[in-house]
Order: C-alpha cells, then sequence, then structure tokens
C-alpha cells in the first residue's frame, strides 16, 4: 500500500516491559475513576479515564525511545552520474591531447544517445553539476578533490547504474575515496586522461614534520626526493624559513630514484613559520613546478606540561604514560591513586596541579579522591579553563565529575554500572579530523579493525556543540553513540574516550607497526594544548596554500565576554600584499559563525587582519597569513595516475578505460542502463520520542483532565 514495503517500529528498551508498562498504567488510571468523589456521571468517567491513560502511555512511548523505519519503493528512471576534471592539470601539455580527450568524451557520450539517461558534473575542489548542452570546461579549478565525488553521490537521491570519473587521478586535496566509494556498492568507471608513462623529472614528492614545534627545540624536517633520469647526479636542496635559508644539502642522486633528505631545523622564537624545501632544477626535467614543497610550523614557546592523575593503577595508565613520556616535548607529571589520599608518586601535588597546562584524566575522579584536590582541579577547569582528556575506566565516580558537567563534551543521562564490549566505527565525514591520523593510507579501515574495548553502561550523549569522532558496533552492528568525542567552545577544550582498556590498540597496531595509538594520544593532545582559540575573535582561511584564481574561503568565530557565541557581529577582514590592499566582509551564517572569500590573481604571501564589533564597541581581533600560487598543486605531479584509477574501479567492481577505448566504456554504461531497476528502496527512520508534539499532546490531555475534575468539584 502507498508503495511501503516495510514498517518497523523498534524502542529503546524491551518491548515486553513496554507492553508491561501500558497494562500497569491503564490498570491505574482504571482504578483512579472505579469510584470517584463526588460521583460523576458514566460518560464523564469514560472520558477522564481516557484522558488520563493517553496522557501517560503517551509519556511512556517518549520514555521508550520509540523509531519508526520506513522503507518506500519509489519508481526511478535509473542514471550514470558522469563526472568531468575541470582542474587546470587537464591544461598540461605531457605529449598527449589531454583537452581534446575529455571533449571527445562528451561528443561520444551524446552520439552514443547516453547523455539523456545521464547526469553531468564538473569537479576540481568542489563538485558542480551541469549538462552536456550548457558544460563551460575552463580547465582552471585550482585543486583536485575527488573525495568530494562521493559526498555527492552519497547525497545523491537518484537512482545510480554507475559512476564514471574523466580526469588524471592526482588527487591534490582531501582524503583518498577508495574506502568510501567501495562502501557505496556502486560501480566507478575511470577513463584515464593524461601519459601514464613516467617522464624524466625530479621532484619533491613528500615532506615529513611536526605541524607544533617549540622555540629552541632542535626538530627534523625530512623530504623524500623521487627523481627519473637523473640518477648519480649532484643536486643542492635547500631549507628556508619566511624566505631565510636556514640549511642547505649538496646530495648526489641515488640509483634507484627515491632519495631521503634531512635537516635539522631549530626555531629561535615562537610563531608561526611558513618553510620551504627546495630542489635545485636540472636541465632536461619535464616540469619545474614540482621542486618545492611549501608548508606552514606552528612554534610554540615551551615544551608542554601535562598532568596525568588516575583513580587507581591500571594498564591503561602504564600504557598512555608510556606513550607520552617518549615524546621530548612534553613534560609529564603523573599522580595515580593506590588508597584513599595515597598516591604512587612523591611530589608537591599543588605545585603540580598549579603548572599543568593540560590534565589526563584515568578513572578520575574516583570516589576515594579527596575532596579537597578535586576542588582544586574542578576549580582550574571552570575558572580557568584548562583543557582535559577523560578517560572512563574503572572507578570514574559519576557524581563527582558531574561538578565539571558544563566543561564536559557528553551529558550524563543515567548512571549506570557495568560495561559493554564495543567496536570503533569511526564517521567517515571525520576521517580528515587531526585527532584520527594514524600516518596510513586509510584511516577509517585503521580504526574500524582495531579490538574491543569495553565501555561503561551509563547513558551518554554529546552535546550539541560537540563533535563525535568515533562511534560504537555492539557485535558488529553499528550503534549512534558516541566511543570518542571532543568540544571546542570559546576558551574551553576537552577530549574523551567512554571506555576503558584501549590498550589493546596499542598491542594491536604496535604488532602492524602502525602508531596510531600514540598519534591519537599525541594529536589530541597537540589539539587541546592550541591555546589561540582562547580569543572573542578567530578568523581562519581554509588552508594556507592556494593555487593562482583559486577561491581563498575565510571562516570566523566571535564570542562575547563570556564566550557566548555573538551572532549578529559586524566582521571586517583587511588584506595585503605587497601595495595591493583590500577589504572584505564576513556574513553571519549562524551561532557566532561568521564566512566570506575573496580571489585574486596576484601571487605571494598575503597577510590579514580582521575586526568584529557589536553596536560599534569593539568584541575582539585577530590576524594570520596565506599564500596565493607560489606552488600550483596542479602542475606538481602531471603524470596520469594510472594505479589510483585501476584501484578505485577495481575496488568497486567497475572497469578502467583509456581516451582510445572509450567506446567500450560507452558500451558498459549502456548495459548498466539496462540492467539497473527502475525502482529504489528508499528507507525513513523517525525518532518518534523526539517530536515534541507528543509532549504538548501529552501536557494537553493533562490539563483537559484536570479542567474536568476541578469543573466537577472532584478531589
Amino acid at each position: 500500500m502507498f508503495g511501503i514495503e516495510k514498517l518497523d517500529l523498534t524502542f529503546s528498551f524491551s518491548p515486553v516491559l513496554f507492553f508491561a508498562g501500558i497494562l500497569l498504567l491503564t490498570g491505574y488510571s482504571v482504578y483512579a475513576y472505579l469510584y470517584t468523589v463526588p460521583a460523576v456521571t458514566r460518560i464523564k468517567k469514560i472520558l477522564l479515564l481516557f484522558l488520563r491513560s493517553a496522557a501517560l502511555l503517551l509519556l511512556l512511548f517518549i520514555i521508550f525511545e520509540p523509531v519508526l523505519t520506513i522503507e518506500k519503493r519509489v519508481s526511478f528512471h535509473p542514471v550514470n552520474l558522469i563526472f568531468i576534471d575541470n582542474s587546470r592539470s587537464i591544461s598540461i601539455k605531457d605529449g598527449t591531447s589531454r583537452e581534446d580527450d575529455v571533449r571527445s568524451f562528451l561528443s561520444g557520450l551524446k552520439n552514443n544517445n547516453l547523455s539523456e539517461s545521464s547526469s553531468i558534473y564538473t569537479f576540481s575542489s568542489t563538485v558542480n553539476k551541469t549538462s552536456v548542452d550548457s558544460l563551460d570546461l575552463t580547465f582552471s579549478g585550482g585543486s583536485t578533490n575527488i573525495s568530494e565525488i562521493f559526498n555527492a553521490v552519497e547525497k545523491s537521491s537518484e537512482n545510480i547504474s554507475s559512476v564514471t570519473i574523466v580526469g588524471d587521478g592526482v588527487i591534490t586535496e582531501g582524503q583518498n575515496p577508495v574506502y568510501k566509494a567501495a562502501k557505496l556498492n556502486i560501480p566507478v568507471f575511470t577513463l584515464g586522461i593524461g601519459d601514464s608513462a613516467r617522464k624524466k623529472d625530479l621532484l619533491v614528492k613528500d615532506v615529513s614534520y611536526n605541524e607544533y614545534v617549540y622555540s629552541g627545540v632542535k626538530t627534523v624536517i625530512s623530504a623524500a626526493l623521487l627523481h627519473n633520469g637523473f640518477k648519480n647526479q649532484p643536486v643542492a636542496v635547500t631549507l628556508s624559513e619566511n624566505g631565510r635559508i636556514t640549511g642547505t644539502k649538496n646530495i648526489i642522486l641515488s640509483q634507484d630514484g627515491l632519495q631521503n633528505v634531512e635537516f635539522e631545523y631549530t626555531p629561535l622564537n615562537p610563531g608561526e613559520k611558513k618553510i620551504s624545501l627546495t630542489v635545485a632544477g636540472l636541465k632536461g626535467e619535464q616540469s619545474y613546478d614540482n621542486n618545492k614543497k611549501v608548508f606552514f610550523l606552528n612554534v610554540l614557546s615551551s615544551k608542554i606540561k601535562v598532568l596525568l592523575l588516575a583513580g587507581a593503577p591500571s594498564a591503561d595508565v602504564s600504557f598512555v604514560k608510556n606513550s607520552l613520556s617518549r615524546d621530548e616535548n612534553i613534560s609529564l607529571s603523573s599522580i595515580v591513586q593506590t588508597a584513599p589520599g595515597k598516591y604512587s608518586e612523591n611530589l608537591n601535588i599543588n605545585k603540580a596541579v598549579d603548572s599543568a597546562q593540560i590534565f589526563f584524566f584515568i578513572g578520575f575522579p574516583s570516589a576515594g579522591t579527596d575532596n579537597t584536590l578535586w576542588d582544586k582541579l574542578s576549580g582550574k577547569i571552570l575558572r580557568e579553563k584548562k583543557p582535559f582528556f577523560l578517560l572512563i575506566s574503572d572507578g570514574t565516580d559519576f557524581n563527582k565529575l558531574g561538578k565539571i558537567r558544563n566543561e564536559l563534551p557528553f551529558v550524563i543521562n543515567e548512571i549506570s554500572s557495568g560495561f559493554t564490549e564495543v567496536l570503533p566505527d569511526i564517521d567517515l565525514s571525520a576521517t580528515g579530523n587531526p585527532l584520527l591520523q594514524s600516518g596510513g593510507e586509510n584511516t577509517a579501515a585503521d580504526w574500524n579493525n582495531l579490538p574491543p574495548v569495553f565501555m561503561n553502561n551509563t547513558g551518554f550523549s554529546a552535546k550539541p556543540e560537540s563533535e563525535i569522532l568515533v562511534y560504537i558496533k555492539i557485535r558488529n552492528i553499528p550503534v549512534k553513540k558516541p566511543l570518542i568525542l571532543t568540544r571546542r567552545l570559546g576558551s574551553s577544550k576537552s577530549a574523551a574516550v567512554l571506555a576503558k582498556n584501549i590498550w589493546r590498540w596499542k598491542l594491536q597496531t604496535a604488532v602492524k607497526g602502525s602508531r596510531l595509538f600514540d598519534n591519537f594520544l599525541m594529536n589530541s593532545l597537540k589539539w587541546l594544548n592550541v591555546i589561540d582559540d582562547q580569543k572573542h575573535v578567530i578568523i581562519r582561511t581554509s588552508k594556507k596554500l592556494y593555487s593562482q584564481g583559486e577561491e581563498v574561503l575565510f571562516t570566523a568565530q566571535v564570542y562575547d565576554a563570556s564566550f557566548n557565541p555573538v551572532p549578529d557581529a559586524k566582521l571586517v577582514v583587511d588584506i595585503s600584499t605587497g601595495d595591493l590592499k583590500t577589504s572584505i566582509g564576513l556574513n553571519p551564517s549562524g551561532n557566532g559563525i561568521y564566512e566570506g572569500s575573496f580571489e585574486s590573481s596576484r601571487t605571494g604571501d598575503y597577510l590579514f587582519s580582521g575586526d568584529a564589533a557589536l553596536n560599534g564597541k569593539k568584541i575582539g581581533s585577530d590576524k594570520g597569513s596565506f599564500n596565493i600560487g607560489e606552488i600550483d598543486i596542479e602542475m606538481m605531479n602531471p603524470r596520469m595516475d594510472f594505479e589510483f584509477l585501476s584501484l578505485l574501479s577495481n575496488e568497486t567492481k567497475g572497469n578502467f578505460f583509456l581516451p582510445e577505448n572509450q567506446n567500450r566504456l560507452f558500451d558498459k554504461l549502456r548495459q548498466r542502463i539496462e540492467r539497473t531497476a527502475d525502482n529504489k528502496i528508499i528507507s525513513s527512520e523517525f525518532s518518534l520520542w523526539s517530536n515534541e508534539w507528543l509532549l504538548v499532546l501529552a501536557i494537553m490531555f493533562f490539563a483537559a483532565e484536570w479542567f474536568i475534575r476541578k469543573q466537577s468539584g472532584m478531589l
């Protein structure tokens, strides 16, 4: 009926308890109106009985958190989604006819009568829908973000037969999308544009460095050089800070085509540093655009002082201490409680608390935690906004934890004892989050393959301003409940893991040579330590390096003196480079967030500063920098990435094609249309318990009952 295939109503608790509750509440209502004082008519009794029963049953319905799932069969004409690379790399002159190959494909699509059954998109940094007739290919996009394609596919409501990507496959922005594409269960066909053969060239492939370093502390910057056709040739490599050369190395290029170069770098003072690593150009190179890498370092003023507090000794405490103590940029102190008022370390507790910049709590506070110590710690968090990392473990006292409830990233709905075995289930939209980066290519797979941990049965839910990074799976069934989450609001920052025995993650990943566990702790600590968020105005660009002609995106956050979001401030950003000076206004997008954009054809380093004001009174300001055009990332790799395009198509049960074989691709697209059913099952989920009208209706029933009782003079 109405195309509905399935109706399913589920509850958070056992349905048996729900129906038992119905019988009990209905029985109670009947008993309440069996005899009345004074006696009323039978009709009025039935009406009162109905009103009370309905109100109580609605409240019971809300308490059991019902979720209604409806699956409907909807008729759709199948469609092939076609994505055309419109970035600047398609204009590279590599001996092939890149632009002509793209236009030839589009002509073939039309001549084979496939354009009517296809949805056409162009992509570079973003994805834009178009059509064959109105297609405007400028090949001017400043970056290539292929993961945006699969974000668009995931959100599409069309009956998708296949996805076709026409481009060189070189990703210059965003994540590797292979894992996400495979999960969509839609075949992906790729048409490779460009030459996959390696030309005579020398390039800076990768640069490894710590994003946050400390003034006066030596750090290592390592570069991987790739070369083809230049073995045994001498070349100079230089490292520069803000245009000043800090080191030069003369090397002989290896015979195997891969060369590692390391520089020791010691920043002299704190602040943001623009670092350039450049290899001298050699005669005969295909391109000199890829001989340089530019990146930005945040130099902090001193070592991070971390205080770890634990309610009791445990394997988690040992593993976390071991990971943190191995970093020379961390000054770690610990207080591990062995009995009420007794600790394993002999140190001045008041001094340790006062000097700490970040707190790590593991099963802390516990029931045996000294109230004086907890009062001091909670005061640091509430009044001084000290950032903290919290691991829920054995003995965590949720009543004491409630003292800092306003700073926690979660809400405690109901305190319960015991633990449940859960598996991490990473949210794919969070794979770019810096806290989760493990150093591997497939962040999601690394996290989703971790062993189980034990989550406290207390009811946790994320606060609206919090970000859930990792959800849970119970018996391999995804559950939309948080395992790892963070909160950043004004000057307050916190992170939490709602489970114990995370030491298991360290054991499993260490065997595989992965540093996921260590990186997660260090990334969390660095995120907590960045104090520039403790300002009333925060202005950032979406990235630091832009290609020429690429749009610079600004976002800003504005807070009042109490760090509440200010939604209606006036925010102006001044931008300058050389003799060029201009200003843009940022527009509010809600909840104290502001957005704006800027475009310039001039290359170079840009400075920006912005002031926010409300009713003519200045709230605060912020400043920063970015670069346009020093590195044209679209021109850095002139080779078509055959390996990526082949892997993407193979993992999704599609095929890879070259332009000369495009007729075979058209045959595949035609077959997909013919074989795809012209209907689709759409599933919709409704959380009935969160519908405010149920509560309003229950209140109206109670009010009507009270009014009738009052009119009848009933007790």
